[in-house]
């Protein structure tokens, strides 16, 4: 896929200095779709996720699509946002290092379909549609299970204190946002734990690096850590089978890639999303410029337990299931971040 995307940007550039006089589709013309990632597929979570909706869409609606790879390299985001133009009717975006470039290059394609995910990103002519994903209610509800288990005492190496861990991919709002809300929902459940965190500083695809931050929160008494790191998060989950311990996993359902040792996953499920809009723009319905809210009520954020070993016992599981309703029905209104400093 990398070597593809190399060779995909020259090809599409090249394409347009020989018809530098064709029209831009109309946004009634969706046969093209790209997605647009600012890291890589494979790391069994948010990026994967949202390939995932790109292929369901390829196979619903016979369009052609393709995914874009930058890889955490700035010098790619400029050019892919030119290719996928190119190439596009609509672009599904994660744009994280590249929200400038994005508002630029959409004002000047107006006729393009534009949905940015995860983050809110509006441009001046007000055609990016940005899809917002709750992260606060699936995150408080990882951490009401990380409170609860670490004082499950029945629960296989769970240390007599009451200590869980996380380690983010780096500290920008959206990984703010989950430690936020995961140390509220610890401290709701028992409000004396103490949450200890560690940032890999933009590490996403570093798995070393994730499972080292782990071991070195297990080895000061935490029972469980849950990963908001993308790729480097694969590491936290290897760290906890090594330690004998336990791990919440991120936006996919991981609870099967250390079978008994990883609890819970927090899911983010931008697959959905991309199906659900493009099935806005495919029966009219889609409006530009829009901020579409995705948490656990519109099945946009959820923490799920299904396992091939499954070490919570089952009373567990059942207090969060009935916190997660109160959630949907609205009787708890889980806390917003707003910006304050989490990582002290």
């Amino acid at each position: 896929m990398k070597k593809l995307f190399l060779l995909t940007i020259p090809a599409l550039l090249m394409l347009t200095a020989l018809t530098g006089c064709a029209q831009a589709p109309q946004q009634a013309q969706t046969q093209r779709v790209v997605y647009l990632i600012n890291g890589a597929l494979g790391d069994n979570g948010f990026f994967d996720s949202g390939k995932m909706g790109l292929d369901a869409i390829a196979s619903k609606y016979q369009v052609e699509t393709r995914t874009i790879e930058c890889n955490y390299d700035a010098n790619k985001y400029d050019p892919a946002l030119k290719a996928a133009v190119e190439f596009a009717d609509v672009i599904f975006v994660i744009s994280y290092g590249f929200e400038d470039q994005l508002k630029a290059i959409a004002d000047a394609n107006p006729n393009k379909i534009f949905v940015n995910l995860d983050t809110v990103v509006e441009n001046s002519k007000k055609t990016i549609t940005s899809v917002d994903f709750i992260e606060e209610e699936s995150a408080y509800l990882a951490g009401v299970v990380a409170g609860l288990a670490t004082v499950e005492t029945g629960m296989k190496n769970i240390n007599p204190e009451k200590i869980v861990g996380v380690v983010g991919g780096d500290t920008d709002p959206v990984i703010s946002a989950f430690v936020f809300a995961y140390e509220n929902g610890a401290r709701s459940v028992v409000p004396e734990v103490q949450v200890l965190k560690k940032s890999l500083g933009g590490a996403w695809d570093d798995s070393a690096k994730g499972k080292q931050a782990a071991l070195q929160l297990y080895d000061q008494g935490a029972d469980v850590v849950f990963q908001a790191a993308g790729g480097a998060g694969l590491g936290v989950l290897q760290a906890a089978r090594e330690r004998g311990l336990y791990a919440i996993g991120v936006d996919t359902n991981q609870n099967d890639l250390e079978p008994g040792f990883v609890i819970a996953s927090d899911i983010k499920n931008v697959g959905k999303a991309i199906e659900e809009v493009f099935a806005a723009i495919k029966d009219g319905t889609y409006k530009p410029g829009q901020v579409l809210n995705y948490g656990i009520a519109q099945g946009g954020v959820d923490v799920v337990f299904e396992a091939q070993i499954q070490p919570l016992p089952q009373s567990i599981i059942d207090q969060a299931m009935a916190i997660r309703k109160q959630i949907v029905d609205g009787t708890l209104k889980v806390e917003l971040y707003s910006g304050q400093d989490v990582w002290r």
